[in-house]
């Protein structure tokens, strides 16, 4: 590749790895601060390096993290070889030698896992879901609109916008109804609209998922920062 050709790919796979989320945060890796390194040779080699905010963040979490990415960047045309790794954790050998050979959680750790990741995903994402009603609703509030007329919104109701477009796209990974006629409001789980009778309770719980979900971002944005103080500078794409 010449030298544009590759700083073009290294912008596409900087893109691609902010399409990579924190499972738990619901956050891209790269606004989180969890790429540290990230650059494509003129061979198209490219070479990730991720980091967490402690040593012994849940093996299970960083598994995915890393995988993702790896799945991530070597979608990107021109990424001719792809080599992502993560730095500073207990698990980290396991967890590297896993993803390079696609081995896959259980394989990884051999006699500790007793399952692949799958529900895990699935859970977190019905709690980015909750999550993502809960600003919607928020928005709708405060713009003027009735809670009561809530229950009875369609997607296609609300003012288009990041989160609801956000929330869309996480009802969908999961197979939850996301068209314009489908509710704003359905459970999580079976995808059944909310009714009014339902309301209350289902706004309640959106609200404390999002706002634990936000706290724990806080809290993991600390921890990484104290973990590395420089983080502020420059990093990134090379």
């Amino acid at each position: 590749m010449t030298t544009v050709e590759t700083g073009r790919t290294a912008a596409a796979v900087w893109s691609a790895l902010g399409t990579v989320r924190d499972p738990e945060l619901d956050e891209p890796l790269t606004e989180l601060g969890f790429v540290s390194r990230a650059e494509v040779s003129e061979a198209g080699r490219a070479v990730v390096r991720l980091r967490l905010p402690t040593y012994f963040c849940a093996p299970n979490f960083a598994f995915l993290m890393v995988a993702d990415s790896y799945d991530a960047v070597s979608a990107v045309p021109g990424v001719a070889e792809t080599d992502v790794e993560l730095e500073d954790h207990f698990a980290a050998d396991a967890i590297n030698r896993g993803v390079a050979a696609r081995a896959g959680f259980v394989a990884s750790f051999e006699g500790e896992a007793v399952g692949e990741l799958d529900q895990l995903r699935a859970d977190f994402v019905r709690k980015a879901v909750l999550a993502g009603t809960d600003r919607v609703c928020r928005r709708l509030l405060a713009s003027g609109f009735a809670r009561d007329r809530l229950a009875s919104l369609a997607l296609g109701d609300v003012p288009p916008g990041g989160d609801v477009d956000r929330l869309r796209e996480r009802r969908r990974e999961i197979g939850l109804p996301a068209g314009d006629s489908d509710p704003l409001l359905v459970d999580a789980v079976t995808g059944a609209p909310v009714g009014s009778g339902g309301l209350d309770r289902h706004l309640r719980f959106a609200r404390l998922t999002r706002t634990s979900q936000e706290a724990n971002s806080g809290v993991c944005r600390g921890m990484l920062h104290a973990r590395y103080p420089h983080i502020g500078e420059q990093e990134g794409t090379g």
